[in-house]
């Protein structure tokens, strides 16, 4: 079950079937792979977890909310969850060095790298003074995030401006109305922001507001820059969690995975069309620079 779209999740699928390959599972010889897109809307993860118990699969692979979902449809069935933000505070686990239960996966840390972000937001722009927090108030992931931004901008003397986003047509009115009241926008890491990364993009450029994200894929969509978990590094990591499971293994005794490798993307095209330029220190780090 994906949070957002087929094309928005391309490569992270990709990731995941390769990986699964590569442990011997290919797809329409050994192994079958139902695909489930919730295009941004949350509410649809509960009627997919319902028609996979249904259907009674074998393992349900799932993203960010979707985890809570599959739990609440089926006791049995083994989930894993390749991208979470918050799998304690959700719910989905009771611990994440012995998950108990039938779910387990990986976790994307996105609050916990929120200050990282706004430290390499202020770094790449001396100047920042205000930034303005896109969030999604319907993700409870994305409102914990807010509060360590709101905390790591306490220390560094930024002030924070709220910009909710509870649906698609929030999107544009959002981002423009804080065009005057803030040097750049940090949109928290959430499926429903991935899902409509072009519109975010789009407009923020519209505006003149330097974007900073914790999606890859964002910046390569058009936003400045982005830092956080190697998305396509979880996926594979749950095509290990799933063999596992397949070859006997229970969810309840698989621990959690934290992210190992974290991944600095700057996109030049956009920093050029914001009349803004990447100080050294941070291209040096980039892991990926878009031209």
């Amino acid at each position: 079950m994906g949070a957002s779209s087929r094309t928005a999740q391309a490569e992270w699928t990709a990731a995941f079937v390769e990986r699964l390959r590569e442990l011997g599972w290919t797809e329409g010889q050994n192994i079958a792979i139902e695909y489930r897109w919730a295009e941004g809307r949350r509410d649809r993860f509960a009627e997919f977890a319902a028609e996979f118990v249904r259907r009674d699969v074998d393992v349900i692979l799932t993203d960010g909310g979707g985890a809570l979902a599959a739990k609440q449809a089926t006791s049995t069935i083994p989930v894993v969850f390749a991208v979470a933000a918050d799998p304690l505070g959700m719910g989905v686990v009771s611990s994440l060095s012995r998950p108990g239960g039938n779910v387990t996966g990986s976790s994307v840390q996105a609050s916990d790298t929120a200050g990282k972000r706004l430290q390499l937001l202020r770094e790449t722009l001396p100047l920042l003074r205000r930034v303005a927090v896109l969030v999604n108030p319907n993700y409870r992931a994305a409102v914990l995030e807010t509060g360590e931004v709101e905390a790591a901008a306490q220390k560094l003397g930024l002030e924070v401006i709220r910009a909710e986003i509870p649906r698609v047509e929030a999107i544009a009115p959002a981002i423009e109305g804080v065009r005057d009241r803030a040097d750049a926008l940090y949109v928290c890491t959430d499926s429903f922001a991935n899902s409509n990364r072009e519109l975010i993009n789009s407009t923020a450029l519209t505006v003149s507001l330097p974007t900073m994200h914790g999606f890859r894929e964002m910046a390569m969509a058009g936003g400045l820059m982005s830092f956080g978990a190697s998305l396509p590094g979880l996926f594979r990591r749950a095509a290990e969690t799933v063999d596992k499971i397949l070859r006997g293994a229970k969810p309840a005794d698989l621990p959690v995975e934290q992210p190992t490798t974290f991944d600095l993307v700057i996109n030049l095209k956009t920093a050029r069309a914001l009349g803004l330029s990447f100080p050294p220190s941070i291209l040096v780090r980039a892991d990926l620079i878009v031209e």
